[in-house]
């Protein structure tokens, strides 16, 4: 039993990383966040009802027309919000799914994130708030905004439950600003949308000299069967509500974002660790791997 969970812990790891084109170095891969989210997601990709592919047509959401019919209005509360300095970055290390992508000027405003509450976005965001609430299917919503000179490494994101979605409001509309998803490039425009599978290596950047904001949604992945919907929606609502990351005051923090604030400052001495003596932080940090398999493998 134990090495038919081992078999297929490994199966699920090697599925990440030879699905697409991009991958990461073997090493990197084994240690990511992806390779410990595998076994869930090679269900979702198995069970997928839309095409494996890097980007997905928009034609198969067709609930989500309504905000490029709106994408005007849309557009004037995000503009709004950044008179009001309410894009912004997390201000005390409370937002776990994004942390790193603040380091070179990424922002954000929560608009909806699953179960967790947001009074801000229907405060200040009312027309938007309305129209996502208009539409089940999306999960989590925010404006996000990426400055000229800014850049997202390659990466994917942890959970296939969800399909990403891009709607340009005040963009760049010049092909230096871009994400490339699989090896594949998509560039902004304003009221256009875009949707792609980000599990997925992908990355983006802003290399024009003009700001880039977008309505960011993370939308259910439609499933084949009722049973393996009810799965995914159940995930979702339990795994991510718990990553909540509030824009103000009031809003909901989630249980892993509380939790990401302690691990944010035994980071800097990981850190710090890791620029006293590389090689022993790369030996340490496969042993502790190691150790936490063994013992996992033992119970």
């Amino acid at each position: 039993m134990k090495w038919a969970i081992v078999g297929f812990l490994i199966l699920s790891v090697l599925h990440i990383h030879f699905r697409g084109k991009v991958r990461l170095p073997i090493g990197r891969q084994l240690f990511d966040h992806s390779s410990f989210m595998a076994p869930i997601n090679i269900f979702m990709h198995l069970f997928s009802r839309v095409p494996s592919t890097p980007y997905i047509p928009v034609r198969e959401f067709p609930e989500l027309a309504v905000l490029q019919e709106n994408w005007p209005v849309i557009r004037e509360e995000a503009l709004k919000l950044i008179e009001l300095k309410k894009i912004k970055a997390s201000e005390e290390n409370n937002d776990a799914g994004f942390n790193s992508f603040f380091k070179t000027g990424w922002k954000r405003f929560y608009l909806k994130w699953y179960d967790a509450s947001h009074p801000s976005a229907a405060r200040l965001c009312p027309k938007t708030h309305a129209l996502l609430a208009g539409i089940p299917s999306i999960k989590a919503a925010m404006f996000a905004e990426l400055p000229p000179g800014a850049k997202l490494n390659l990466h994917r994101d942890p959970f296939a439950g969800s399909i990403r979605y891009h709607l340009g409001l005040a963009t760049p509309n010049d092909d230096r600003c871009f994400i490339e998803v699989d090896g594949v490039r998509h560039s902004w425009r304003d009221g256009q949308p875009v949707i792609f599978d980000e599990t997925y290596l992908h990355w983006a950047e802003n290399a024009s000299s003009s700001d880039r904001v977008i309505l960011f949604c993370d939308v259910e992945r439609p499933m084949r069967y009722r049973w393996t919907q009810a799965v995914n929606r159940w995930l979702g609502r339990t795994m991510m509500t718990a990553a909540a990351s509030p824009n103000e005051t009031g809003d909901q923090i989630g249980l892993v974002s509380k939790l990401f604030r302690i691990s944010h400052v035994m980071g800097q001495y990981r850190r710090r660790y890791k620029a006293w003596n590389k090689t022993a932080y790369k030996v340490t940090k496969v042993g502790l791997i190691v150790g936490l398999a063994a013992a996992i493998y033992y119970i």
